[in-house]
């Protein structure tokens, strides 16, 4: 066995142990200790393909760089984390499944070329664009003012912050819109996202109101996460909106969705400058047109977070 495969499994072991449709694989390292659910496995995906009637469009190829259409090959820093975005539906030897993974592919079929795929934790995958290791990163990147200062993104999907709490919870019962809500809570994040920086920028909210703060702990594993909310040691969950949607509509799950609580673009990620871009958003502006990219979005139940046209750098959401 690989070290990679080894490591893979280790991770989807903690992640499975939790709960049946949890079924995460983590992205890293975690405290994933507690009692384990016997029989848990991962959430079947969904059968259809409708990545497989894509094509190459030569005039969208063109637009890559020479030397990689002659290599016909670009490396893939993934973040394999949880459906519906990127998960292992059959184990860590077999390939994995989700939205992103879709989008990718799809993409890389319009472009002529090959992603080689490598699996990363989520908070490695910007900074090793820098150097060079990976020549594209997925894993549900939201686009922010601070990482646009040394990343370019093209966007493909709307997704964004959102919040969860374990089915019954009497800790939080309404949809979060300001984050004094979340005083004298315990939230749980993970390491290196949006959603961890927004809660560190604002943690000063409470005091201004005269309450006692919130509780941040991360997790290097959205399994870890979650066991952690059944267990108690957390009172709510900050995490994308369609990841957490997706969950609480999984019955055996036990999680209630508080809502949108910032809108985000999400997109494929490259190191600053690179050539990849425009011929990335050509890409998945052709997906939107010939319909392969709705397509996409109804298979992982994720069409309300549909985008009218890919866009390279833009703003962040107010």
């Amino acid at each position: 066995m690989s070290p990679r495969t080894a490591r893979i499994r280790a991770r989807l072991a903690a992640g499975i142990a939790l709960l049946p449709v949890l079924t995460l694989t983590a992205c890293g390292s975690g405290d994933a200790t507690g009692s384990t659910a016997v029989g848990a496995r991962p959430s079947p995906a969904p059968t259809d393909d409708p990545v497989a009637a894509v094509r190459t469009v030569d005039s969208v190829a063109a637009l890559l760089p020479a030397d990689v259409r002659r290599a016909g090959v670009l490396r893939v820093g993934t973040s394999v984390g949880f459906p519906p975005g990127a998960y292992y539906p059959n184990g860590p030897d077999q390939a994995p499944a989700g939205q992103d993974i879709d989008l990718a592919d799809a993409v890389a079929k319009v472009l002529g070329v090959r992603l080689e795929r490598q699996d990363a934790s989520f908070e490695t995958i910007l900074p090793a664009l820098g150097s060079g290791k990976y020549d594209v990163g997925t894993g549900n990147f939201g686009v922010t003012t601070e990482r646009l200062k040394t990343i370019d993104f093209v966007t493909y999907i709307d997704d964004g912050q959102g919040f969860a709490v374990k089915k019954g919870s009497t800790a939080l019962r309404t949809k979060v819109t300001d984050l004094t809500q979340l005083c004298g809570l315990t939230i749980g994040t993970g390491a290196g996202t949006t959603f961890e920086a927004t809660l560190a920028a604002q943690k000063d909210v409470c005091a201004k109101a005269g309450k006692k703060p919130y509780d941040v702990k991360v997790y290097s594993e959205n399994a870890a996460t979650l066991t952690a909310l059944q267990q108690g040691r957390i009172d709510v969950i900050m995490s994308t909106i369609n990841g957490l949607r997706y969950q609480a509509a999984q019955p055996a799950a036990r999680t209630t969705f508080l809502g949108e609580y910032h809108r985000l673009d999400v997109g494929f990620a490259f190191k600053k400058g690179s050539p990849l871009t425009k011929a990335f958003q050509a890409a998945v502006n052709e997906l939107i047109e010939d319909g392969a990219y709705a397509r996409i979005l109804r298979k992982w139940s994720t069409s309300a977070s549909a985008i009218k046209a890919s866009r390279i750098n833009p703003p962040e959401h107010p």
